[in-house]
């Protein structure tokens, strides 16, 4: 990390510039949406920023990475040019309005395939090494198809998952979903499965996958298309060869932080979405929504506005390759300046076309799945839900899965929560009858596909998220004290700007 972006406590003395004089909110000059309703506690902050956001701003954003993606290949995916012009505009528009911005980097490993082949019976699909794969010997393994049941809820992320399966000496098919590839992987081979076969859940060419690390990684695991995978799953019992075979290549790609130059620099509010796309698309709701309604937001508040807590922007890379920008970031936070975080907010997928209304379990209230984040994470689900029940719409808890940005920061104890409207899983009767939509069908049809395009995007649902990150931004920007005690009673600022060093002294009366 470079300085500028984060202070720890030992160099608070390097902060951004304040403009001389009051710090405003800065609403720009597109006219203001209808004002949604708010809950009656919200902050002053809070309510004038949720209402000076508009859909139409961060549509124009959404349009803006639409035409990246269809001049760079219809893709902006962290190892290409459409993603290193992501970083531009997105970078380029908060230095206009005044940001300190960086574009720190980080690590992420290229697979190159030597030798990829699937032999079934007499069918040959295609396959493709899952990056950090064990290799298979050199002309493949041989051994019998075993097919993880397809209606589980949780296909592979359990021993109990292959009830009645013979897994031990088997090449184990299972489909994508519900929990990353490793643990697919980790239970497999614990239950002696010699490989794994993992079936996409989208309809897609791209078979890239990752098991997040080689850490655990002990079998080779490959990836089928769902085509694919639903023609194996008939195939059970049936001799199957496997040989994969492939290297790595290290490379680095940019995150961007932009931080208020206002506001405690010890009790930061990050707010963060995913920049990147899948290789198979251009990723317009995926995660195109939460980085343009982040950017909205960002340009909304402004560099310098009159808050107490500073707030800190982020838009990761390599989320899509597993959440490797946003987990080095947060790996490369000392002890000092991951406490000067006071909450992660994550934005990743806001405008599914057959959206639902998620918000993360903070406090583990549905008691499934993993439990509760970290202290403070229970808050951040109860600021979320009360702006959604003011708009009439009733949510359901989201299991903190191990699947977004938030990881990295939950590790290290960061309290952190956020809105979701689904991915690939499949709307129910009870949901329609909610949230209206479509029963039987994806939440986002276009998942990971070359069709989330500016098409994909709910408006509507859009607007409504658009709305409750920028509440929840104004309320923890105001006062993080219902998450950490941290308030500030009275705050005097004084600037020294001395040829580009900027030094800020605070005289303040805080707990």
């Amino acid at each position: 990390m470079k300085a500028g972006v984060y202070m720890s406590r030992s160099s608070r003395a390097l902060v951004s510039l304040v403009a001389t004089g009051a710090l405003v909110l800065s609403l720009g000059t597109a006219a203001a949406a209808p004002a949604p309703p708010l809950p009656s506690d919200a902050s002053a902050l809070a309510k004038q920023l949720a209402t000076s956001v508009t859909t139409d701003g961060t549509l124009r954003h959404l349009r803006a990475l639409q035409r990246i993606a269809d001049t760079h290949g219809g893709t902006r995916d962290t190892a290409t040019p459409g993603y290193a012009a992501s970083v531009e505009y997105v970078a380029g528009k908060l230095r206009d309005a005044g940001f300190l911005v960086d574009t720190p980097e980080f690590p992420y490993d290229e697979g190159v395939t030597e030798a990829a082949g699937l032999t079934v019976g007499s069918s040959k699909p295609a396959v493709a090494p899952a990056l950090y794969t064990v290799n298979t010997p050199a002309g493949g393994l041989t051994a019998p198809l075993a097919v993880a049941p397809t209606d589980d809820a949780s296909p592979g992320c359990e021993a109990s998952d292959y009830a009645n399966t013979p897994v031990k000496g088997s090449i184990v098919l299972v489909r994508r979903g519900s929990c990353v590839i490793n643990q697919k992987q980790r239970v497999a081979a614990q239950l002696g499965a010699v490989g794994v076969l993992v079936a996409q859940y989208v309809d897609s060419t791209d078979l890239r996958a990752s098991l997040g690390s080689p850490d655990g990684v002990t079998i080779p695991v490959g990836v089928v298309s769902r085509v694919d995978g639903d023609k194996l799953a008939g195939q059970a019992g049936t001799p199957a060869t496997l040989e994969l075979k492939a290297r790595i290549d290290h490379r680095t790609a940019k995150n961007i932080t932009a931080q208020t130059r206002t506001g405690r620099a010890d009790n930061v509010v990050m707010a963060t979405a995913h920049l990147d796309s899948v290789l198979a698309g251009p990723g317009i709701n995926d995660d195109g929504s939460g980085t343009s309604a982040l950017l909205e937001t960002a340009l909304r508040l402004g560099s310098t506005p009159k808050v107490n807590n500073a707030v800190r922007f982020a838009w990761w890379g390599g989320e899509e390759r597993g959440l490797l920008g946003s987990s080095h970031y947060a790996a490369s936070l000392s002890e000092d300046q991951a406490l000067d975080v006071a909450l992660m907010l994550d934005f990743d997928m806001i405008a599914s076309p057959n959206a639902a209304y998620f918000v993360y379990d903070g406090d583990d209230s549905d008691h499934t799945g993993a439990g509760p984040g970290p202290q403070g994470s229970g808050h951040i689900e109860k600021t979320f839900t009360d702006y959604y029940k003011n708009l009439g719409i009733e949510t359901e808890g989201y299991d903190f899965d191990g699947r977004s940005d938030y990881v990295g920061f939950t590790e290290r104890g960061i309290p952190a929560g956020g809105p979701y409207s689904g991915a690939e899983g499949i709307k129910t009767d009870a949901q329609v009858k909610k949230w209206g939509g479509t029963v039987g069908k994806q939440f986002d049809p276009c998942y990971h596909q070359a069709c989330d395009t500016l098409a994909n995007i709910n408006t509507k649902v859009l607007g409504q998220s658009l709305g409750a990150i920028a509440l929840v931004i104004g309320n923890y920007a105001t006062s993080t004290e219902p998450i950490n005690g941290r308030s500030v009673r009275r705050m005097q600022t004084r600037i020294a700007d001395t040829r580009g060093v900027v030094a800020r002294q605070e005289v303040a009366d805080q707990i």
